[in-house]
């Protein structure tokens, strides 16, 4: 049996067959991936998982501390706080930024995008001291205030929340600014001419219409900002002076200085369930292709 037309040479059925690819070609491209998938990080996250139930005894006893333990709680207020105030920050600076870079011109398009980028070039840990020097009571900042006659005495900006959150705050923009960017880039800038010439103000066309527009974008970058700020460990520990404790720090301290693998192993496996819930109610809200630029 043969197929074919006039522009085209026949074909036999069996060269046809022949030509399709093979179901078994795909999964000799996969397996490589999905072993190390499966090895370096399905399985290490089976054995904290499997630790957190088994030490120090069998039991759910370990997860019993998320309700009973008054370090724990602690511990988690204040990493929930200081995750809150630096996404409530991070959405506020980076929405700026982003409806910046919407109306502005190409040329200044390019120079926002090479400030917005940039950082990310830089290592956590140099980031990190970098603030050190900036808010050190000798520092540059506290010289400056105290040299301009602001103030008498160096302020305490840090070994404290405050100085946790300005870090985590700069790490965090870039994650913040580029989904914004994403999501106003897709707002139709004839509506908000339409409104303009409805008699619409400037402030109440941006208000009514602009802002309800990019609320998936907010709620994508505010859910990207808050996942990824509970998982610092850096930014923390160095500006942080181990005088404010946060969730992957405690866990480090339990491990590395305790030894309490059941409880580390524990609240390990609540984070990671933590930010998968997020994830999914993130999936529900907004179109996570469309949001970070991937869609059609």
């Amino acid at each position: 049996m043969t197929i074919g037309t006039a522009a085209h040479p026949p074909l036999t059925l069996a060269a046809r067959l022949a030509r399709r690819p093979r179901p078994n070609a795909y999964w000799i491209l996969v397996a490589p991936a999905l072993v190390l998938m499966l090895v370096f990080y399905l399985y290490p996250l089976g054995q904290v998982l499997w630790i957190s139930v088994t030490e120090p005894k069998p039991g759910i006893d370990n997860y019993g501390l998320l309700f009973t333990s008054a370090s724990i709680h602690k511990m988690l207020i204040t990493t929930a706080r200081i995750c809150a105030i630096t996404t409530l920050v991070t959405l506020l600076l980076g929405y700026v930024v982003a409806y910046s870079l919407v109306h502005a011109r190409p040329r200044a398009q390019r120079w926002i995008f090479l400030g917005v980028v940039l950082p990310l070039w830089i290592s956590a840990l140099v980031r990190g001291f970098a603030w050190v020097a900036l808010l050190r009571r000798e520092g540059v900042i506290n010289s400056a205030l105290t040299g301009a006659g602001i103030i008498d005495q160096p302020l305490s900006l840090l070994w404290n929340e405050f100085a946790i959150c300005v870090g985590m705050v700069h790490y965090m923009l870039p994650y913040a600014i580029l989904p914004l960017y994403a999501n106003m880039r897709e707002i139709d800038q004839r509506v908000i001419a339409a409104a303009r010439g409805l008699g619409a103000r400037p402030f109440q066309a941006f208000r009514r219409v602009f802002l309800p527009l990019s609320l998936p974008g907010i709620v994508g970058a505010g859910v990207l900002v808050f996942i990824l700020s509970l998982g610092f460990y850096i930014t923390p520990a160095i500006l942080g002076g181990g005088k404010t404790l946060m969730i992957t720090e405690y866990i480090s301290t339990q491990i590395l200085d305790l030894l309490r693998w059941g409880p580390a192993t524990m609240l390990a496996t609540s984070l990671i369930l933590t930010v998968l819930a997020m994830m999914w109610m993130l999936g529900r809200v907004v179109d996570l292709k469309k949001l970070f630029g991937a869609g059609g």
